[in-house]
C-alpha cells in the first residue's frame, strides 16, 4: 500500500525543481525581458528526460499565466515571451493539440486582444499539423487564420481542402474551401468561419470568436448608416450635418451606437460613418474601401 505514495516522491520532488526553474527564469523575464531567448525547446528537452510531458503541462500553464497577465497589466503589447514559451511547450510534447491551437489564437490576435504576429501563428499550426498528421482541427484553424488575417484565400481554401480529407473532419469544409474561392475576401464568409469557432470552442476562444462577430456587426451597421446618410442626401440636396439629423428624419430609429455602446463617427465632408476609433470593436484594417 505504501509502494505508490514511495514511487510518487521523485515525480512530487520533480514538479516542484520543474516549477523552480520556471518560476526563476519567468521572474527574471520580469525585469530583463530576453533572458528566456537562451532557452530553446531541445536546450529545455534535455534537461527532463521521461517526464517531458510534465514539463510541457508546466510551460503550457506558464504560458497561458504569461499572455493573461500581459494583456491585464503589461506595458509591452507585444508578449515577446510568447514566442519561445509555446516553441518550448510544443517542443516537450509535439502531440499537445490545446498549444497550437489556443497559441495560435495567442499570437494571431491583433493587440490588445493577441500579440498580432499572425505568420507566427501560422508557424505554429504549420508544426502542429506536420505533428498530428490525422488532426482535422489544427488544419481548419490554419485556413480560418490564412483567410481572416493574411488575406490569403487561394491557401486558405487549399488547407480546408487537406482538412476535409482528414478523419472525422466536418462536412461543411470542403464548402467552405468552395465559398473562399469563390467568393474572396467577403464579410459573409468571414461571419460563417467565426460563426464556426464559436460553436464549437470554449473558454478564451469562444470568447475571442464573439467579439470578432460584434467587430463585423459593427462594420456592417457603419456602412448601412453610410446608406442612410446617401439617402436623406438624395431627399435634401445636401449632406446631413450629423447622425442625429439622420435619426430626426425618420430614417434611423435607435441610437447610431455600436454593440459596446460606443457612438459611430460620422464624416460630414464625405458622408462616411465609421466605427469609432475609440471603440473596442475599431479594427482599422478592415474597413471597407
Amino acid at each position: 500500500m505504501k509502494r505508490p505514495a514511495i514511487l510518487a516522491l521523485p515525480v512530487l520532488a520533480l514538479v516542484f525543481w520543474v516549477q523552480v526553474r520556471i518560476d526563476r527564469q519567468l521572474g527574471a523575464a520580469r525585469t530583463q525581458q530576453d533572458v528566456l531567448y537562451l532557452w530553446s525547446g531541445p536546450h529545455v528537452r534535455r534537461l527532463f528526460p521521461g517526464f517531458e510531458g510534465l514539463a510541457a503541462d508546466l510551460y503550457w500553464l506558464r504560458t497561458v499565466q504569461y499572455f493573461g497577465s500581459s494583456r491585464a497589466f503589461a506595458q509591452d503589447t507585444r508578449m515577446p515571451l510568447l514566442g519561445p514559451l509555446l516553441d518550448i511547450t510544443v517542443t516537450l510534447d509535439p502531440r499537445m493539440e490545446v498549444a497550437y491551437r489556443y497559441g495560435a489564437i495567442f499570437l494571431g490576435e491583433p493587440v490588445p486582444l493577441g500579440a498580432g504576429r499572425p505568420r507566427e501563428a501560422v508557424a505554429l499550426l504549420e508544426r502542429g499539423a506536420q505533428a498530428l498528421t490525422d488532426n482535422w482541427r489544427i488544419r481548419q484553424d490554419l485556413g480560418f487564420l490564412l483567410f481572416l488575417y493574411l488575406d490569403d484565400y487561394r491557401r486558405a481554401a487549399e488547407v480546408l481542402l487537406e482538412a476535409s480529407r482528414r478523419p472525422g473532419a466536418a462536412f461543411w469544409l470542403k464548402n467552405m474551401a468552395a465559398d473562399i474561392l469563390a467568393r474572396g475576401g467577403d464579410r459573409a464568409t468571414a461571419r460563417q468561419m467565426w460563426r464556426q469557432i464559436y460553436e464549437q470552442s470554449e473558454g478564451v476562444v469562444r470568447a475571442n470568436a464573439l467579439i470578432n462577430l460584434q467587430v463585423l456587426e459593427a462594420f456592417e451597421q457603419a456602412d448601412r448608416l453610410t446608406r442612410l446618410v446617401e439617402e436623406l442626401t438624395r431627399r435634401h440636396g445636401r449632406r446631413p450635418r450629423s447622425l442625429d439629423e439622420v435619426r430626426a428624419s425618420g430614417l434611423l430609429r435607435s441610437p447610431a451606437v455600436d454593440s459596446s455602446g460606443t457612438p459611430f463617427v460620422y464624416d460630414a465632408e464625405t458622408g462616411r460613418v465609421r466605427v469609432s476609433p475609440q471603440s473596442i470593436l475599431h479594427r482599422p484594417d478592415r474597413e471597407s474601401p
